[in-house]
């Protein structure tokens, strides 16, 4: 997976370094996630609070370095456990979220990097600010005092994804999010050609979930 981020940042003109990769694994237990921590890779995506409370603890305490991405929808009466446990979430979506997390950063002295959800495709099952509330969500969470690193998004099943990494990549410049949350197993190469700084990939490095925890 390396290799090919390698080769996509090649053909896109853009250095590797500039691109995270975030293994996402949401489902597996421990013993699928140590391999992947033996060669090397320090930025894991998880779901769901819960389930990595479970898990990562034991985790992280035999090695250092690693980080913690809430890619999952996140409940606000979560926030709490999230806030101390992630050092990013990708998916603050609504103003309630934005509010809660507000206030803990003022309470605890401590906010994960943030990314705004944008529901590029307007689909009503799909959380995420639409794209154009996005500019007022932005400003609201900002004036909240939150600090906000990127945007992120995920595109239609069965649709072409360039448009829609196209279109968060607008809204990203126009506010000033330097982040960029796109791209999965199936569409990372398109993704690092739009600019994508995060790409979340799951079966791709763990393989199928049919195995999986949960």
């Amino acid at each position: 997976m390396r290799a090919e981020i390698e080769r996509a940042c090649r053909e896109a003109s853009r250095d590797p370094k500039d691109v995270t990769l975030v293994a996402v694994s949401k489902t597996f237990f421990a013993d699928a996630i140590e391999p992947v921590l033996a060669a090397g890779q320090r930025v894991f995506g998880e779901n769901r609070v819960q389930e990595a409370q479970k898990k990562w603890p034991p985790l992280l305490a035999g090695h250092p370095g690693v980080e913690l991405h809430m890619i999952g929808p996140l409940q606000s009466n979560k926030a709490k456990e999230a806030v101390a446990l992630f050092d990013a979430i990708h998916t603050l979506d609504r103003p309630s979220l934005a509010t809660r997390l507000a206030r803990l950063a003022d309470a605890d002295g401590r906010q994960p990097a943030l990314f705004v959800q944008v529901n590029t495709g307007a689909e009503p099952q799909k959380a995420g600010v639409l794209p154009a509330d996005a500019d007022a969500f932005v400003a609201a969470c900002r004036a909240d005092g939150l600090r906000l690193d990127g945007a992120m998004c995920i595109p239609p099943e069965g649709e072409d994804a360039a448009p829609h990494f196209r279109l968060l990549r607008s809204i990203a410049q126009a506010n000033g999010l330097p982040g960029l949350s796109m791209g999965m197993s199936a569409d990372f190469e398109t993704a690092i050609a739009h600019g994508a700084t995060h790409v979340r990939v799951g079966s791709a490095i763990f393989g199928a979930r049919t195995n999986a925890a949960g």
